[in-house]
């Protein structure tokens, strides 16, 4: 057996009705890397969503208990699988190749075919020597084929690639390197580093000389999926006040990010339920455009969903914020900002965090939540 680590990215298809907020009919091709929401939570709103469109499926909880039957499908084959919510798993299957008596491909082929056949579901497969290879292969591979990209061709097959689709390469840092003359990976891998971390950090240049190179030493890790994180904020009586409803997702952002960075996790997602005097209730639910923990974008979120439900004068009982798609936050890779703002108030995050683990987790909060009690 091959000491080449094997890793397999299996990427997911939901049919029509799976409940993941977009359905793609079999045969039609998607924007691979495309996040969807699993929609309101049942535990809250048993499969009630005013705002929810055509073609949503039948419940909400459809497909997160479809994906957790393919994780345990795929554990089936090997232990080591890593899920990568909302529709995706990454799989070792280094050490399964001689106990199934199969090579990559053919080992691939038995988990194509136990998911259409026994779940209908078209699973997209890219092995690799390691997760980001893997990862940027499925995104070449045609839907429900698969891919291998063995060791000796790794060089010939990043170099001629733009860099924007090398992992964790985003618009801000693409346009950086573009403006340094470096527009494929192959110019990325041929910079000096001593360049890379003068211009990126030390960090982030040394990460992104790795990968330019074809390296990632992340392991597959074997875990439950990632779960989620709630904050609640009942209000004394029954609130009409724009104002006031603003002011409650401000804290519950605050209290929800703290939470987050305390784990050490990030969010991928984030949704908003509403619970109305009348006890009814309205979730909206949006896919964030990166993983995050602070409190910034995780508040801007919180207000652009509570600005689609269009609430005039509605008398609100409670609000609940919930952070989903949860993964380690050493594996989200945060892009370059070019706004001098962000870096002062991440730094003053970072100051916070210390206070409120030395004096109390209400020790420091935004001035707008200590200008009155709670």
């Amino acid at each position: 057996m091959s000491a080449v680590p094997q890793i397999l990215h299996a990427q997911f298809h939901f049919p029509y009705g799976a409940g993941n907020g977009t359905a793609f009919p079999y045969g039609t091709a998607f924007p691979y890397g495309t996040a969807f929401p699993y929609g309101a939570d049942p535990a809250a709103d048993p499969g009630t969503d005013p705002g929810a469109g055509p073609g949503t499926g039948p419940g909400p909880a459809t497909a997160p208990t479809l994906y957790a039957q393919l994780l345990d499908m795929a554990a089936d084959i090997t232990p080591r699988v890593q899920p990568v919510p909302p529709d995706a798993a990454h799989l070792d299957i280094t050490g399964a190749l001689r106990y199934w008596q199969r090579d990559a491909e053919a080992l691939a082929a038995v988990l194509r075919m136990r998911t259409v056949g026994l779940h209908g579901v078209r699973t997209t497969c890219a092995i690799a020597p390691n997760r980001m290879l893997a990862t940027m292969t499925a995104a070449l591979t045609p839907l429900g084929a698969t891919t291998v990209l063995t060791e000796g061709e790794v060089t010939a097959w990043l170099r001629p690639r733009p860099v924007a689709a090398l992992y964790g390469v985003g618009p801000a840092t693409a346009a950086t390197l573009a403006a340094y003359g470096l527009h494929t990976i192959g110019d990325l891998a041929d910079a000096p580093l001593t360049t890379l971390t003068r211009i990126f950090g030390s960090a982030t240049g040394r990460s992104l000389h790795a990968h330019a190179r074809g390296e990632d030493l992340r392991p597959v890790e074997a875990r439950p999926v990632p779960k989620s994180l709630t904050t609640h904020h009942p209000f004394e009586a029954d609130c009409l006040a724009t104002d006031e409803h603003r002011r409650a997702l401000l804290g519950l952002a605050h209290r929800l990010a703290a939470r987050l960075r305390d784990e050490e996790q990030v969010a991928g997602g984030l949704t908003l339920t509403v619970r109305y005097a009348d006890r009814t209730t309205t979730t909206r639910t949006r896919t964030l455009t990166e993983p995050t923990h602070h409190t910034g974008p995780l508040a801007a979120t919180a207000y652009e969903l509570y600005g689609l439900l269009g609430l005039q004068r509605a008398r609100v009982r409670s609000l609940d914020l919930r952070a989903e798609a949860l993964r380690p936050a050493s594996e989200a890779l945060r892009q370059l900002s070019l706004d001098p703002a962000d870096e002062r108030a991440l730094a003053v995050e970072a100051a916070a965090d210390r206070a409120r683990a030395r004096y109390g987790p209400d020790a420091v909060k935004p001035a707008t939540l200590a200008a009155r009690k709670p």
